[in-house]
């Protein structure tokens, strides 16, 4: 995910989008069964799903969204070439066919993709869904317009870079072929194995030309999924849907699409969220959330009740939090001061101030500790759980620091328990214990969003977090680490600013893989080497505890989403 600026987003949708957003290698509902509330009832069409929200879901336009795996609620109404597999755990992190009769099949070195669409898929209005229909949806995507997507499109498709979108330039993109109405060609500049993954993305989704109007397409966007838009209000705001009676089952292997109607109702406060599921009265009996985790105070309430703790979902999204060091400046040029502070973090305090162990795993890799990213362990600075200041001390007097040292780090005022003042201070401590002093510098969101990713600007010493488009190692590791990824003037992500020819090769021979479990196993060697440079010092990866409604039934929780897929949930 391209980070901060839209992680919450995504994580929401899945989220992220984009999201966000938005992973340990045993995933999918601890707390409760596969089958919710409700024990052995089996699960039934019928009845009408809340969703209470904190964030909006603004933007309902296809082209315009930033999710991971087609996202939550979009997933209802947008269907697309591939999808996630809607399993719990481990199983869920795999790619499926959706529109698509396969995930699809490319050529000897991935830069040709080809997918045939399913016969019968219909609309809600009742007309065929075509491929030109999928290349128009597409083709809209790069519309100014209609920007906020995901990227790579126009990183990929040969002439993406300069496409400005069908309604500059009607021509269309020629690198998407449309042999017939069952057939879409992808034509790419460079090899992209991992291609299944991003046709994903809602960009995907198919649009009917002549039912297209710009930006209040967003209004009433035409379903290819299960639930059509008869309602949203104040952009998102709130959302009605209700069945697509065209929609078919036969067609659709992933979306149980249980519910006849599902109110989606967002700006709300998190307590009140997590208060309102906890009562169950009345609707919110049949209530969930997509975005709002239980935070450490209700948690401990939730936990001392049984019924209550029942109905709480446990799930990992493919997330990382950590520190970033820029080496241009000191004394953070030097890799023996990286190690120190790597050395001298203590993990118990900072997982505590991000919640507690139920909230929070330590983590020594960059890469999220599932099989799906290529998790591969390693520790190559062992602080244990509290830190290990004494070999920090010992590396600053290696590096000419034998009275220690004086540093900035930069932070988030935002309380996300991520990157905010709770962590910065449990670093402080840790840190003052091996000699080295942390001054706190924290900026209000925005501001430390442009401080970090810019070039000119980017501090030393800083906070940062990073979430996966889907899970790989793939757009975990490339925005961060591959060279050619520097962006000069605009959002970088190279925080580190490596470009290292042997890294970068590397991504490019293991982008020429259609073989994702050997792609899987090179990601993670890749991330094992990258990681003795010390460019970061991974902290801790999210848990996500969600309270759903007693009446709701069917809780599926995937290692791609790390929260409750509503294409899953029955309320009778």
């Amino acid at each position: 995910m391209r980070q901060p600026s839209v992680i919450a987003r995504r994580v929401a949708a899945a989220s992220v989008t984009l999201v966000v957003a938005a992973g340990a290698a045993a995933c999918g509902p601890k707390d409760n069964d596969a089958k919710g509330a409700g024990g052995d009832s089996k699960p039934q069409k019928g009845g009408t799903l809340t969703v209470l929200n904190a964030s909006p879901q603004e933007d309902f336009d296809p082209a315009r969204l930033y999710t991971s795996g087609g996202g939550n609620v979009p997933s209802l109404v947008f269907r697309t070439l591939t999808t996630r597999n809607r399993e719990n755990g481990a199983a869920g992190a795999k790619v499926v066919p959706d529109l698509a009769t396969d995930t699809g099949r490319p050529s000897e070195n991935a830069t040709v993709w080809t997918y045939t669409l399913k016969k019968g898929l219909k609309y809600e209005d009742g007309s065929p869904i075509t491929s030109a229909d999928i290349k128009y949806g597409i083709e809209r995507s790069f519309a100014a317009e209609l920007s906020g997507g995901a990227p790579y499109l126009r990183d990929w498709l040969i002439g993406g870079a300069d496409y400005q979108g069908p309604y500059k330039d009607k021509k269309g993109l020629a690198s998407i072929e449309t042999p017939d109405d069952l057939t879409i060609v992808f034509h790419l500049n460079k090899s992209e194995g991992e291609f299944p993954f991003l046709a994903t993305q809602t960009q995907f989704t198919p649009v009917p030309k002549a039912k297209d109007n710009g930006t209040k397409y967003e209004e009433h966007p035409i379903s290819s999924g299960p639930y059509k838009v008869v309602k949203n209000e104040n952009d998102g705001e709130r959302i009605t849907l209700e069945r697509n009676s065209y929609w078919s089952a036969a067609t659709d292997a992933e979306r149980k699409a249980y519910p006849d109607k599902i109110d989606v109702r967002s700006g709300l406060d998190s307590s009140v969220i997590n208060q309102r599921l906890s009562a169950s009265q009345g609707a919110d009996a049949a209530a969930v959330t997509t975005d709002t985790n239980l935070g450490p105070a209700e948690l401990a309430k939730v936990t001392g009740d049984k019924a209550l703790a029942a109905r709480v979902g446990t799930g990992h999204f493919g997330y990382t939090n950590y520190i970033a060091f820029n080496p241009k400046v000191k004394p953070f040029d030097d890799p023996k001061v990286r190690q120190a502070i790597a050395y001298a973090v203590d993990r118990s305090s900072v997982i505590n101030a991000a919640g507690g162990s139920s909230l929070a795993e330590a983590a020594t890799t960059y890469l999220p500790n599932q099989k799906s990213f290529g998790y591969t362990p390693y520790d190559h600075f062992p602080a244990g759980a509290s830190g290990n200041p004494a070999k920090a001390k010992e590396l600053l007097k290696e590096a000419g620091h034998p009275n220690g040292i004086t540093v900035t780090l930069t932070h988030s005022n935002d309380k996300n328990f991520e990157t905010s003042p709770e962590i910065a201070t449990a670093l402080q401590d840790a840190l003052k214990k091996a000699g080295i002093t942390v001054k706190l510098q924290g900026l209000e969101d925005n501001d430390y969003r442009d401080k970090i990713h810019g070039v000119k600007t980017e501090p030393g010493f800083f906070l940062a977090h990073w979430g996966a488009d889907w899970p790989s190692g793939g757009p975990f590791l490339a925005p961060i680490f591959d060279g050619r990824q520097i962006v000069k003037d605009g959002a970088n992500f190279n925080t580190g600013f490596l470009d290292d020819k042997s890294v970068n090769d590397e991504i490019d021979a293991i982008n020429k893989l259609t073989n994702l479990d050997e792609a899987a196993k090179r990601w993670g060697a890749l991330d094992k080497k990258i990681g003795e440079q010390a460019l970061t010092v991974p902290l801790f990866h999210p848990v996500y505890k969600r309270l759903y409604g007693s009446a709701v039934k069917n809780i599926v929780i995937s290692d791609w989403t790390g929260v409750l897929d509503i294409s899953q949930v029955a309320v009778k």
